[in-house]
């Protein structure tokens, strides 16, 4: 990032603490001066981004980054008091824009850093998305406190926090019923039909000409049609959601990975044929290694559509448990908290098999030039 708009950029978030302190935080509260431990939260926090601007360069994130943070905790101790909370004035806002713009200038910074070692820019890799993700859950705690938004509409992250601890025995059970039983047996029954049926195209062309239209027909199908026949035929339990997977994760299994296996070239096929290899050996030795990224591809994006498919099948009949379930009857008792816990345990456990995949994906195709550029 430039040394200029670095500096301006601490110099505006220096400025607005300054203002804070001088505007009040809400009508007929206490002032910054007046609240213990605030007052000299907010001079060190404007001090470092003053020293943040006189560096204007790598050490300004350094430095930025405590500032940011102790801004942050000063707008948090505001909002405790009872006349902040719901009625929050332009010394309150003033202070989560100064700890808003100095987090996303040392996240520009930390994210624009070429050619260090590779240990630290792992560090960096996982330290910027970590600040951007810890950034937008503090603009949305402070937005929802701050504005008195209701708890019906959209809680605060603490509210969702809390009921999602309270609540782990619950919260235990469903993740069992839908990613356990239904997403993870669903996956691989999907996901292995489809790599089989694929290695039949790739060996017999007629059947290639004749799934893939069918492929893309059933990919269209929507979701909510499917899962309340999957229901009427294999029951309220599990079994109805895996066999919604099934066909949700099935196709894009199909397309990608018959499209992998045809991506051996020309030459590399001559060269099988001219060492006599069998089809066996040249699908092992040839199709399959050339197909990985393929099928790695539709690996990933069945990760996300597979947990996706078995809520929505829960929608439409279920026992008394399970992601989907808990997302419909908590909503209709407008325990939004508890809608919310859910959702954070899907988006959990879907970033955590993602996760997973990619890893058994950069362990497997290393050799690939994305992996090795």
């Amino acid at each position: 990032m430039e040394p200029r708009r670095l500096r301006l950029g601490f110099l505006l978030a220096a400025a607005a603490m300054v203002l804070a302190l001088l505007l009040p935080s809400a009508p007929g509260a206490l002032p910054l001066s007046a609240r213990p431990y605030v007052w000299e939260m907010s001079t060190a926090a404007c001090l470092l981004c003053l020293v943040a601007a006189w560096r204007a360069d790598l050490r300004a994130a350094v430095v930025g980054l405590p500032a940011s943070v102790l801004a942050a905790a000063v707008s948090l101790l505001v909002l405790d008091d009872p006349m902040v909370a719901g009625a929050a004035g332009p010394g309150f806002w003033l202070i989560v824009i100064a700890s808003w713009l100095s987090a996303g200038l040392c996240v520009a910074t930390l994210a624009s850093l070429r050619q260090v070692r590779r240990n630290r820019q792992r560090a960096i890799d996982l330290l910027v998305p970590l600040l951007f993700g810890a950034t937008v859950f503090y603009l949305w705690e402070v937005g929802v406190r701050g504005l008195g938004v209701p708890p019906v509409l959209l809680p605060a992250p603490s509210a969702a926090a809390a009921r999602f601890m309270s609540s782990l025995p619950t919260l235990g059970i469903d993740f069992v019923q839908t990613f356990v039983r239904g997403v993870l047996i669903g996956y691989v029954i999907g996901c292995g039909a489809g790599l089989l049926v694929a290695i039949l195209a790739h060996r017999y062309q007629f059947l290639s000409r004749g799934l893939l239209p069918l492929g893309n027909f059933f990919a269209a199908l929507p979701l909510v049609g499917i899962a309340p026949i999957m229901v009427m035929w294999f029951g309220f339990d599990w079994p109805s959601k895996a066999a919604v997977v099934v066909l949700v994760t099935f196709f894009p299994m199909l397309v990608n990975a018959i499209a992998g296996l045809s991506a051996a070239g020309d030459s590399e096929r001559d060269l099988m044929r001219s060492y006599g290899a069998s089809h066996r050996q040249s699908l092992t030795k040839l199709h399959l290694p050339a197909a990985l990224p393929f099928i790695f591809n539709a690996l990933k994006i069945n990760a996300t559509l597979a947990l996706i498919g078995a809520i929505v099948a829960e929608f439409f009949g279920t026992p008394t448990q399970g992601i989907g379930f808990r997302i419909s009857t908590e909503a209709g008792r407008m325990a939004i908290d508890m809608v919310w816990a859910e959702i954070a345990l899907a988006a959990l456990a879907g970033m955590a098999f993602y996760g997973v995949v990619a890893l058994a994906e950069r362990a497997t195709t290393f050799w690939h030039p994305s992996y090795r550029t």
